[in-house]
């Protein structure tokens, strides 16, 4: 137990250590703020759309209940509307961190070097990633885990509804998948940059799955902040990259 809270300490420490990194250099802040700015923007379109549009959203998933009294079908179409803006809200930030890293690319690869070459000795060989290739990587990355992501959030959802367990247990477990999958999105760039590829970037993350909760979760939460994210994303980013760095050597203190 002590070694646990020891390694997820470690992570919270790389978290802060991305922020300070960007926070020292303005310019990678500005930088990594970029893709998240648009990535904002397109959510928030999103989200307005679907706000507005709830109520025939709500009526078309639930045809069955047409011919009920109005009183039931108007219970049953709220809670429909209420899932379909809870899934979005669930979703939007692994969305929002798949769409950024692939609308960001060359931005946060930018960042990955910087990092890697300033502060933590460069990466011998590294293989030059180019924006083509890293919009595929992360779409195709992206897709996985939003597909795991919505696999994990069936049974949890249901969970949902078991007393106390589905209002402390259940919050906590999702944190922790949610976190989990985010962490591997953030450190896609500099184990692309190794070669490495998303099967073994899991296997190592997961051999540290304290460390590497310790550095996603808080990025996870202060993302659910709004518009936080336009400064925990660099940040994070940063982390990430140095998370990468210290798991492949095995130096993580």
């Amino acid at each position: 137990m002590i070694r646990v809270l020891r390694d997820f300490a470690a992570g919270v420490r790389v978290l802060g250590l991305g922020f300070g990194l960007v926070f020292r250099s303005p310019r990678l802040l500005v930088i990594g703020a970029i893709p998240a700015v648009i990535t904002t923007v397109l959510m928030i379109a999103g989200f307005v759309w679907l706000a507005t549009s709830v109520d025939s959203l709500a009526a078309w998933a639930t045809p069955f209940a047409d011919d009920w009294n109005e009183g039931l079908r108007a219970t049953v179409r709220f809670a429909a509307g209420f899932a379909a803006i809870g899934g979005f809200v669930a979703l939007g930030l692994l969305l929002f961190t798949a769409i950024t890293l692939i609308v960001g690319g060359p931005f946060y690869e930018h960042i990955a070097e910087t990092v890697e070459d300033t502060e933590l000795g460069g990466v011998p060989e590294a293989e030059r990633v180019s924006w083509g290739r890293s919009a595929f990587i992360g779409l195709r990355d992206g897709i996985l885990l939003v597909g795991l992501a919505v696999l994990c959030a069936i049974p949890l959802f249901l969970a949902g509804f078991i007393p106390i367990v589905g209002q402390t247990v259940v919050p906590v477990v999702a944190v922790l998948v949610n976190a989990s999958l985010l962490a591997i999105e953030l450190t896609a760039i500099p184990f692309t940059r190794r070669g490495i590829d998303l099967g073994e970037r899991r296997r190592v993350l997961r051999k540290r799955r304290a460390v590497t909760l310790g550095f996603a979760a808080p990025a996870y939460l202060l993302c659910l902040i709004p518009l936080a994210a336009l400064v925990v994303m660099p940040a994070a980013m940063a982390g990430g990259t140095v998370l990468a760095h210290r798991l492949l050597h095995d130096r993580v203190r």
